[in-house]
């Protein structure tokens, strides 16, 4: 399994404004250096967050985003969930285009259902205050602050 880039971006975001705190606003230009990834992907992650409800965002002069909600109430799984596109590890996953001719007998797709299940469960085990509390060198690193 592997994560797209774009929910990759999106816990970036997450991990840098968790570090950052909820007082700061940050920048998507900020976030953009500290990564040295591209600032019109963040745009866009930091659109979709802001719609699921854990970043708030400010526009104008002065503005800039941050978390609306406090770290250990953001869930690594939920996040995975609704950034990724779907789930389908193999063609019979998908219902609506399967057409793997041995579907109906198939034992691989079970395994693989309950693998998908194992990795959620991990997942879903983690929020965000898992990685951003007490974690001086993730601050170090992203915001240049020795802690």
């Amino acid at each position: 399994m592997r994560l797209t880039m774009y929910t990759d971006f999106s816990l970036r975001v997450l991990l840098y404004l968790g570090v950052k705190g909820d007082k700061e606003l940050s920048t998507i230009q900020e976030i953009s250096d500290a990564y040295n990834i591209s600032k019109n992907h963040l745009m866009k992650v930091t659109h979709e967050l802001g719609k699921i409800g854990v970043i708030e965002t400010i526009r104008g002069r002065g503005g800039g985003i941050r978390l609306n909600v406090k770290p250990g109430d953001i869930n690594i799984g939920d996040i995975v969930r609704k950034t990724e596109e779907d789930f389908h590890l193999v063609e019979c996953f998908n219902c609506a285009t399967n057409q793997c001719v041995i579907t109906p007998v198939c034992k691989l797709k079970n395994v693989l259902h309950d693998a998908l299940d194992a990795y959620f469960k991990v997942l879903d085990s983690y929020t965000l205050a898992d990685f951003v509390e007490n974690n001086e060198g993730l601050a170090s690193i992203l915001l240049g602050k020795n802690l």
